[in-house]
């Protein structure tokens, strides 16, 4: 009941966008911990049934802009929208407009000379669903079995325990705000931890569904945002910005800075509302208080220093502070960026990632301390799936390698079999405390599982030439046999506990799996199926004496 086994039909939701269709239509994403058997499953589109990903895909490949699709899963049905995606585009060309803007108190209607721009659907907006193949078991399979990428971080500068925990949560929320499902995030340290030796402690990041390029933008920098006007911070990311828009009505491609051509590809530009905090709101009218306003071209009237947006320390943009905001403790401001690209659809998708990455550093704001990327390790799904097969093969093989052992051995077939069941079940009783606890397989645990069955086996055969061998020894009984097999076996497990207990405590990703798998299969193995394997030689000794 806890691995639950099983061929279900249908694809897995493993994440839902936020602000997309899916999440107007009341999608959700699944929450952090859930077993893999219990996620949301879609099980048909527009009345077809769907039984793999090939056949959602093949669904969802040819939508047109403003159908209506449903969606039914294993929960309920939903009606989706499909949205257009749209870019404004400048044509080269400029328009008069009447523009009324408030001065002194006062409506004041003034014409100005604008870019002109045109609306066009480049396609169609993503629906918003993460999907992965439905799982057949709750087996929690690792970066290296699965594919995804595996990050290791480490401060820049010395930082305490209670800034390193910070770090964590932040990056788990930011993580969480960019949609990102199935990330593990945890402390490692760099050794194994001895009296006065000082060890550097590590931030282990595992995901799936990321590039190395957005790790690096997502997850290398600090994520400082600051908006100056004169050389003076207004505003920073995080406890500064009350809202931020990330729906399609208040954010997007700003149709003042459409796409246009630049040298060598497009351009766009991109702006979104946020809403400040009360303190941040009277920092702005402090520092405009006593700015002069100017005149631009077209009659516009200015504040005479902009806002200037920094990200890192490094300018993104810089805006014009209406005159009419001078000294008021303004709470509604418009942020903006750019993107570029080779074709006007590559633009687009970079601007657009740009200012999702902006929008998340705003909400989760900075890092406590800065960090810098130690390693990436990036491994393919399908390259998962061969380490997988090879990971299986050679656990059978190490098993038929103990079946010859112990028939050569004892010349029993009624031992090796009774052997190599109670080595299938440690595995069986393995993977079902790791699913319970959320515990991922990976390579390392795989290892870890085949170390178990060495010396699962192992005691197996303390345990039988205990009892087989010591019977010519009238002087002993079988329980005496099976206390002397028990004490060797402790003598080996605490051992084990003494090796592997430093490596859980200090290992960074391999070591700590190998560590974890290893103490849980040899502590199942100890408390349960080697009694087991007792009590089934004690009832073949005692045929075998009455024979």
């Amino acid at each position: 009941w806890i691995i639950q086994p099983g061929n279900p039909e249908g694809v897995s939701i493993t994440a839902i966008t936020k602000n997309s269709s899916a999440a107007a239509a009341g999608m959700e994403s699944p929450t952090l911990g859930t077993q893999p058997r219990s996620k949301e499953l879609i099980t048909n589109v527009n009345g077809v049934a769907i039984t793999d990903l090939e056949s959602y895909y093949a669904e969802i490949g040819d939508l047109q802009v403003n159908q209506t699709i449903s969606l039914r899963t294993t929960k309920q049905t939903y009606t989706l929208r499909v949205r257009p995606l749209t870019v404004e585009v400048d044509l080269n060309q400029t328009q008069t407009i009447q523009v009324t803007e408030e001065k002194n108190g006062t409506n004041v209607t003034t014409t100005k000379t604008v870019r002109k721009t045109e609306t066009r659907t480049l396609g169609i907006e993503d629906l918003g669903v993460r999907v992965t193949e439905a799982a057949k078991n709750n087996i929690r399979k690792g970066l290296d079995l699965q594919g995804g990428t595996r990050v290791l971080m480490a401060p820049a500068e010395e930082v305490t325990e209670d800034i390193m925990l910070a770090i964590i949560d932040n990056l788990q929320e930011r993580l969480n705000v960019y949609g990102l499902a199935d990330v593990t995030i945890s402390p490692v340290t760099s050794g194994i931890p001895l009296p006065g030796v000082e060890q550097d402690t590590l931030i282990l990041i595992e995901m799936a569904g990321v590039t190395d390029e957005e790790v690096k933008e997502l997850l290398g920098k600090q994520g400082k945002f600051e908006a100056r006007v004169s050389n003076t911070t207004v505003f920073k990311g995080g406890d500064d910005i009350t809202y931020v828009c990330r729906t399609a009505q208040c954010s997007g491609i700003d149709p003042n800075s459409p796409c246009g051509q630049v040298d060598g590809g497009f351009s766009c530009g991109f702006s979104f509302q946020t809403s400040l905090s009360a303190a941040a709101a009277k920092g702005f009218a402090a520092a405009t208080r006593d700015l002069d306003e100017i005149v631009r071209d077209g009659g516009g009237r200015y504040l005479s220093e902009p806002i200037i947006l920094y990200l890192d320390d490094a300018e993104v943009d810089r805006l014009e502070i209406g005159a009419g905001l001078r000294g008021r403790p303004t709470t509604d401001i418009s942020i903006s960026g750019s993107g570029q690209g080779i074709t006007m659809q590559a633009a687009v998708d970079n601007t657009l990632q740009n200012m999702k990455r902006l929008q998340t550093i705003l909400i989760t704001g900075s890092l406590p301390a800065k960090m810098n990327i130690e390693r990436i390790d990036t491994i393919s799904p399908l390259l998962g799936k061969e380490f997988a097969k090879n990971a299986i093969m050679v656990a059978l093989v190490s098993l038929l390698a103990v079946i010859v052992v112990l028939v050569v051995v004892y010349r029993k077939l009624v031992i090796a079999v009774p052997v190599i069941i109670t080595a299938l079940s440690e595995i069986l009783i393995t993977l079902g405390i790791a699913s319970l606890i959320g515990w991922n397989i990976d390579l390392a645990a795989v290892a870890g599982i085949i170390a178990v069955i060495g010396t699962g086996v192992d005691d197996q055969i303390v345990i039988t030439d205990e009892v087989l061998r010591g019977k010519d020894s009238y002087s002993t009984s079988w329980k005496q046999r099976l206390k002397n097999a028990f004490f060797i076996i402790f003598v080996a497990y605490f051992a084990t506990l003494v090796a592997m207990v430093p490596l859980w405590y200090a290992g960074a990703g391999m070591l700590k799996g190998f560590a974890v798998t290893t103490i849980l299969g040899v502590s199942a193995g100890v408390l349960i199926t080697r009694p087991a394997f007792g009590v089934f030689m004690e009832a073949l000794t005692k045929d075998e004496e009455a024979e």
